[in-house]
């Protein structure tokens, strides 16, 4: 009868692993500390902006990064009626109600051709939207102008409409034509097998089972539109009644710093924030899994 006298080797098998915990743990106190300094730097200057409106004009002059003393509610007044960021804001929304919509609904349509339907000329067409995006809307100001002031479009809401469906459909269709290749074909061969039309299968099965990618890209078309200022400032610059929200901040901005309201300049700052940050918080789901559908599938 033989006894085991060697000693268990524990040294060697935990010293790796006593390396790993503690690289590991290094590595999440720095991951840690770089998303608290980007949550500083991100919310930060949101929160300022957001306290600084209810502060008086001569508090902040005297106490820029300083906290409400007592709550102003008159600066929103002010920014509301006196200085039109409500008609503003009724402009922009307005306008993205028709811009939206139809860059949604053209998009996804050409996007959903292109991903499921094989015809000469497919590949060119999609690069052509491809290559939309990487044209910097700067170098068609001229023409677009041009092209605007021949058909009367000039200072008017459809005009705006056609540009921003023009400016963002490139990077819709790119994006969606991805998701629509992410969907399973199963479901439109029986579709079609059962005699519905191409119509119908596209706004009745294919729409829905496309709903967190419209979502996603609906939210990125939201914003881009919402705070568009340079297609507004080149084709909406005539009447000051018709500016969009970016475009009466930025009158804002000069008037009332010659006035010293600075109280109505931040209060109108956060009038504009609100609705981005309440789509953004509403759909943050969504957008998620619409971001994560194509490489989950």
């Amino acid at each position: 009868m033989t006894t085991n006298t060697a000693e268990p080797r524990t040294g060697t098998t935990d010293a790796p692993r006593r390396a790993v915990k503690e690289t590991g743990g290094t590595l999440n106190v720095f991951s840690h500390a770089f998303l608290i300094l980007w949550v500083v730097l991100a919310a930060g200057p949101l929160i300022w902006v957001a306290a600084t409106a209810f502060r008086p004009s001569v508090e902040i002059l005297s106490d820029p990064m300083g906290w409400p003393t007592s709550f102003e509610w008159e600066n929103f007044t002010n920014a509301w009626s006196k200085a039109n960021i409500g008609q503003y804001t009724i402009n922009s929304l307005i306008l993205l109600c028709g811009s939206l919509t139809g860059t949604m609904l053209l998009g996804s349509m050409a996007a959903y051709v292109i991903a499921r339907f094989t015809f000469p000329g497919n590949r060119f067409v999609f690069l052509l939207f491809a290559g939309g995006m990487m044209f910097p809307v700067i170098l068609a100001l001229v023409p677009l102008f041009a092209v605007m002031e021949n058909f009367g479009l000039l200072d008017t809401r459809q005009g705006l409409m056609v540009a921003y469906i023009a400016y963002s459909l490139p990077f819709t269709t790119f994006f969606l034509t991805s998701f629509f290749r992410t969907l399973p074909t199963g479901v439109q061969e029986a579709a079609m097998v059962d005699g519905a039309s191409h119509t119908r299968t596209f706004f009745q099965i294919m729409l829905p089972m496309a709903k967190p990618g419209l979502v996603s890209i609906g939210i990125f078309n939201f914003l881009g539109q919402w705070n568009q200022y340079l297609l507004p400032l080149l084709l909406n610059n005539e009447e000051e009644s018709k500016y969009v929200l970016p475009q009466g901040l930025a009158a804002l901005a000069v008037s009332q710093g010659y006035r010293g309201d600075w109280g109505a300049l931040f209060a109108g700052l956060t009038i504009a924030m609100v609705p981005v940050l309440v789509v953004y918080a509403v759909f943050q789901r969504q957008v998620q899994a619409g971001l994560t559908a194509g490489a989950l599938k």
